[in-house]
């Protein structure tokens, strides 16, 4: 099946972010996002999952265990289970990703 934006199962989180399920099964979740200027996600981390994000346009800001690491355009970062993190956008464009989780992160989440 070929999927996209214009097809798959869409959600909204966080202040106007968007997700777009790519691949939604118990053991690989691959997840489309785009966080609009001056949005964050919730400091959290996940038990089991292990989640790798890309970042297709714009700069990503992560806070890692206290650690500050800005991801640009082309590059990922692997972020570990039981590692506290979250993804910030302090640019003034769209921030679009894609997050990989395996298994899956959707009910392994910890917020803190």
């Amino acid at each position: 099946m070929i999927t996209s934006t214009d097809n798959a199962e869409h959600y909204i989180w966080g202040n106007h972010c968007d997700g777009w399920h790519l691949l939604k099964s118990d053991s690989l979740s691959v997840i489309q996002e785009r966080m609009p200027p001056g949005t964050s996600e919730q400091f959290h981390y996940h038990q089991h999952a292990q989640q790798v994000f890309y970042i297709l346009s714009g700069t990503a800001t992560f806070e890692i265990e206290g650690a500050i690491k800005s991801v640009n355009a082309h590059q990922s970062i692997h972020i570990q289970p039981n590692t506290k993190h979250r993804i910030l956008n302090n640019e003034n464009i769209d921030l679009h990703f894609l997050v990989i989780s395996e298994p899956k992160s959707h009910g392994d989440r910890v917020n803190i």
